[in-house]
């Protein structure tokens, strides 16, 4: 059951808002200092903030619930239909909603409308009944199950019990167990009305007689074996990923507290622009993500995206997405895509930026061509995909 509402302070990514000092309790100021000062710029009053307190998101947004009486919640500054359409993408959930179905006013909206749909979605598989695949077991036995160790039996002849070796069939697998995990951190995450709550306890219950509850990170979610039996289930854990890459832990005790839930921005930016790419570049590319680039044995680099001649394997574009808006590309930034084209042989160096630049860059530095380019986020994001396209590859588009 969704608790109460505890009083909220409102921020929007990268904004500063100010507060009135005896709108924060000073023991909540605390506890965002000390627990949150990677995601939140936090200044106590003093005489330069005219004693108001003055708070900052980092780039992530989402709920923060720092005590049962006080949240914080930071608001997106993309429009909550490109948001969706951006986790639609950076997850493939691939979900096709009925035209104007998708239509969310808020970024709880989004969390709950996901939801409701794994909750159903995994109701719906549990009416089917569960995945199951076999798992190998090792048990003494009074009985011959399998493969008799014979060694062991050898070594105690009076054992009246057998070690056996075998294969069972179950439903306890690491497929139901990620579907569980995830249905029991949304339960306590405290951001779904009644109504979403109640679906996700009744699939959570339907689970719990066959599932063993076990902790799970959202790397798990990736890369799993999908075949004719279990090939719904990539929709699922694509969902299972989203809820569990973008929930933290609580830094209270106890398994009642809340948890935070907080998207990184900056990392949604990345991972969507990768894939829109990936969907929709012509023939003949291809685009790789979190290219390892070692210097020496004890430094390497990640470089944010490449795209390629798929025939020759060579590198044509190296990218690295900005998730900011500033007047011009900082020099730090132009060194470091520089540094990624040199390190991979490329003359063509890319910085992606969420808005225009009022003072864009195209420069050549030695043989590599240094452009700033923009994947809007404030339209349809297809058209800003197809603009930014033509512009990285003339004529991609006609």
């Amino acid at each position: 059951m969704k608790p109460e509402s505890p009083q909220m302070i409102e921020l929007t990514e990268y904004k500063s808002e100010s507060f009135e000092r005896d709108f924060i309790p000073e023991s909540v100021g605390q506890k965002i200092y000390q627990n949150y000062a990677k995601e939140i710029d936090i200044e106590f009053p003093n005489p330069k903030t005219k004693y108001k307190w003055e708070l900052k998101s980092k780039g992530r947004v989402g709920n923060i619930p720092i005590t049962p009486e006080f949240n914080i919640f930071i608001r997106p500054k993309v429009p909550i239909t490109n948001l969706f359409g951006m986790l639609d993408y950076a997850y493939k959930l691939n979900i096709n909603f009925p035209k104007g179905q998708i239509e969310c006013e808020s970024l709880e909206q989004v969390y709950e409308r996901l939801a409701n749909i794994l909750a159903h979605k995994i109701l719906e598989r549990c009416r089917k009944g569960l995945y199951r695949d076999y798992l190998s077991k090792t048990e003494r036995l009074a009985y011959i199950r399998g493969r008799v160790d014979l060694r062991s039996a050898l070594q105690k002849p009076w054992d009246v019990k057998l070690k056996c070796h075998y294969n069972e069939q179950t439903g306890d697998i690491e497929d139901n167990q990620i579907l569980a995990w995830t249905l029991f951190i949304i339960g306590r995450s405290g951001l779904c009305r009644e109504s979403v709550s109640s679906t996700v306890r009744k699939a959570f219950h339907a689970l719990q007689g066959f599932v063993t509850l076990k902790h799970f990170k959202s790397e798990a979610c990736i890369d799993r074996n999908y075949h004719r039996l279990n090939q719904d289930y990539q929709l699922l854990h694509a969902l299972c990923r989203f809820f569990l890459d973008n929930t933290g832990p609580s830094h209270e005790s106890g398994d009642r507290e809340m948890l935070p839930f907080l998207i990184d921005m900056a990392n949604l930016y990345e991972q969507f622009v990768a894939e829109w790419l990936k969907a929709n570049s012509p023939k003949g590319f291809f685009v790789k993500q979190q290219h390892r680039v070692t210097h020496d044995e004890n430094y390497f680099d990640r470089i944010d995206l490449l795209l390629g001649d798929s025939e020759t394997k060579k590198v044509q574009y190296v990218l690295d997405t900005k998730y900011k808006a500033p007047d011009k590309v900082g020099s730090n930034d132009r060194h470091q895509i520089v540094a990624y084209a040199n390190a991979l042989n490329c003359q063509n160096a890319i910085l992606v930026y969420p808005q225009n630049l009022k003072q864009p860059l195209d420069i050549k530095n030695d043989d590599i061509r240094v452009r700033s380019l923009t994947f809007s986020l404030d339209s349809d994001l297809h058209e800003a995909g197809k603009t930014f396209l033509n512009s990285l590859l003339p004529n991609a588009f006609p």
